[in-house]
């Protein structure tokens, strides 16, 4: 079901969109090196292979997990030949790129300079960490998005449609709620999504009842297990562990529970967390409140003692105090709801605003651009400002109970939010 021209890929509108830069240099044979950067089946593959084609080059394609100097020799020598044959060029597609290590990516310096080869690498991590200063200069970098709902039910009808490349042949009618599921459990990831059609299809094709379709209940069959997309060690770690520290200097302990549960759905190492918050009271909270320090510290200490999932429950309370800052089971609630949320959205972005941009190439890309620094607003909060992801309906995970010292926490929440933007 690998799209056979630009109209039939889905998704990337912001990309191949009529008018837009790629599109129109796709579309034109105009090659140039190039990055494409984005979560897994959103059709860096896909891409790379119509540049390719529209270009009339030759294609070599390498993954970087299986390939090594010798690969690259070869498809050198087979550029140069190609190109001594018949004048032709050679796309040199690269999966995985970032699993290549600085000396195996400055291979290809010479040949680009050369024009040799015109490269093009696929990466699910951030090129500003894992791609060489030098490589990334000479190739410009196109960011793809994951595929919404919408989208992937469209590709999943066209795959049950079609009889030469997809499911057409076995004439399998669907359920809507039955596609509409598969689509939102495949998260973003086209790749995915058809192979949970395909074993929808081999459920239904088994059913005693001929004729039946896929069912709901089938699709409920194929989509079990984790979706939610997480790196501990790259571009959404940071991401959501930037989104956490901001949401909790911006006085928003909703937003803070959320993006806490997203880290821990994910797998982050709770004591990363533990230490980071006693790093936000420090910074954020200081001497207005000194309790917050001695409470993160208490925290951590008690995730130490306890382990999971009991100490996550006092990180909870931490993060929740920190973004009130200057009692009952409202901590034990609100967590529970906020996990839910995680559970059922599925990964939704972190907004540019919110993200951190510690490169130009993010800061060119728009990461950080509008975010409001809470320290420079009056009172020291943004009104009006939104920490929570663009996608998500506004929520109130944390509602203080009538009770003790949550009575003025409370109070003062009520104030801040209904403050004039």
């Amino acid at each position: 079901m690998r799209p056979r021209s630009l109209d039939a890929v889905r998704g990337q509108e912001h990309l191949l969109h009529v008018g837009k830069p790629l599109r129109q240099a796709i579309e034109s044979g105009q090659l140039h090196s190039l990055i494409l950067w984005g979560p897994p089946g959103t059709g860096k593959t896909t891409l790379a292979r119509l540049i390719a084609q529209r270009s009339d080059a030759q294609f070599i394609g390498l993954s970087a997990v299986m390939a090594g100097v010798k690969d690259i020799r070869a498809a050198v020598e087979s550029a140069r030949s190609e190109r001594a044959r018949s004048g032709r060029p050679t796309v040199l597609f690269l999966d995985e790129v970032h699993r290549f290590n600085k000396a195996q990516q400055d291979m290809f310096l010479p040949y680009l300079e050369d024009g040799t080869l015109t490269f093009i690498g696929a990466t699910t991590e951030n090129p500003s960490f894992e791609v060489v200063s030098a490589l990334l200069s000479r190739a410009r970098v196109y960011v793809l998005k994951p595929l919404g709902a919408g989208e992937l039910e469209q590709l999943l009808r066209t795959a049950l449609a079609d009889p030469e490349h997809g499911l057409g042949a076995m004439s399998l009618t669907a359920d809507t709620e039955a596609l509409a599921l598969i689509a939102r459990s495949a998260d973003g990831d086209a790749r995915r999504a058809l192979n949970m059609l395909e074993l929808a299809a081999s459920l239904a094709q088994a059913q005693p009842s001929p004729g039946a379709g896929i069912t709901l209940q089938c699709a409920q069959e194929v989509v079990s297990g984790p979706r939610r997309r997480f790196d501990k060690s790259g571009e959404q770690f940071y991401d959501q562990i930037s989104a956490l520290h901001k949401s909790v200097r911006g006085t928003d302990p909703d937003a803070a529970l959320y993006w806490l549960c997203r880290m821990l759905d994910g797998g982050c190492d709770p004591l990363y967390i533990a230490r980071r918050i006693v790093r936000m009271a420090i910074e954020d909270i200081g001497l207005a409140d000194p309790r917050a320090f001695a409470l993160t510290l208490d925290a951590w200490e008690a995730y130490d003692r306890l382990g999971s999932p009991e100490g996550e429950l006092a990180i909870a309370n931490a993060v929740i105090y920190l973004a009130c800052a200057p009692k009952s089971n409202a901590a034990y609630v609100a967590m529970g709801e906020a996990q839910a949320d995680v559970a059922a959205a599925g990964t939704l972005e972190v907004p540019l605003r919110l993200r951190n941009a510690p490169t130009r190439l993010m800061q060119d890309l728009g990461y950080g651009h509008g975010y409001r620094y809470a320290h420079d607003e009056p009172g020291g909060y943004a009104a009006g400002e939104r920490y929570l992801p663009d996608e998500l309906p506004d929520r109130r995970y944390y509602r203080p109970v009538p009770r003790g010292l949550e009575i003025k926490i409370g109070e003062a929440l009520a104030r801040l939010r209904n403050k004039p933007t």
